[in-house]
């Protein structure tokens, strides 16, 4: 009866854990696959299966296209990652990659009828999604759709929206808010030959607004 408890117990963990595998769809130019625990570096082509822990390099004008369960990674040039975690629980995808260097393009889309936990560190920042498209390079994120949760050292994160940017102030350890960002792009150079120095008239409070939030920027002196 114990024999027959203990089976009925490891089905229902197999069922409820399993890995799933990152597989190479696409390569081109020099890219570079390493076994975990291993020193040595090999020639990645695609359908290549890339292990837990395993490791993935790209090369001057190289990139590779990784498919990781239901989401895909486009790798670009000179970047390494290597992947921490790829395994589905109880019909949610858990996804955490570790990018060491360069620059990766994520597109992440859940199981169906499922979610998805996803993950891309860098020594400077963790960009965490549930379902979105984003570029980031460990510093600097780009959002193309959906919304993007942006943490640094500092442990205070930042939500981008899409269409939205953040970076990582790597002083400080600060995500840098999207409205921030947004408001310092708006301010307007001096015209070429202008006297900084020279009075101007005042300006006039400039709205940002980012989807239901909108800020009102006051400039100094008015």
């Amino acid at each position: 009866m114990k024999a027959k408890l203990l089976f009925i117990l490891c089905a229902a963990c197999s069922s409820a854990l399993w890995a799933q595998e990152a597989v190479l769809r696409e390569t081109m130019g020099t890219v570079e696959i390493k076994a975990p625990g291993s020193e040595e570096w090999i020639p990645a082509r695609a359908g290549d299966v890339l292990a837990k822990n395993g490791s993935l390099s790209t090369g001057f004008k190289s990139t590779a296209l990784l498919s990781l369960g239901n989401s895909t990674i486009t790798v670009r040039p000179l970047t390494r990652l290597s992947l921490d975690e790829l395994v589905r629980v109880q019909g949610t995808e858990q996804v955490e990659i570790r990018l060491r260097a360069g620059r990766v393009r994520a597109e992440i889309s859940p199981p169906e009828n499922g979610r998805v936990n996803f993950s891309v560190r860098s020594p400077s920042a963790t960009a965490s999604v549930r379902g979105t498209v984003f570029e980031f390079d460990g510093v600097n994120l780009d959002v193309m759709d959906s919304t993007v949760e942006l943490a640094g050292r500092s442990g205070k994160p930042v939500i981008v929206d899409a269409g939205g940017s953040s970076y990582i102030d790597e002083t400080t350890g600060r995500a840098a808010p999207p409205l921030e960002i947004a408001a310092a792009e708006l301010v307007p150079d001096l015209p070429a030959g202008s006297d900084s120095g020279a009075a101007a008239a005042p300006a006039k409070p400039l709205t940002v607004q980012r989807g239901s939030v909108s800020v009102v920027i006051v400039p100094y002196g008015n």
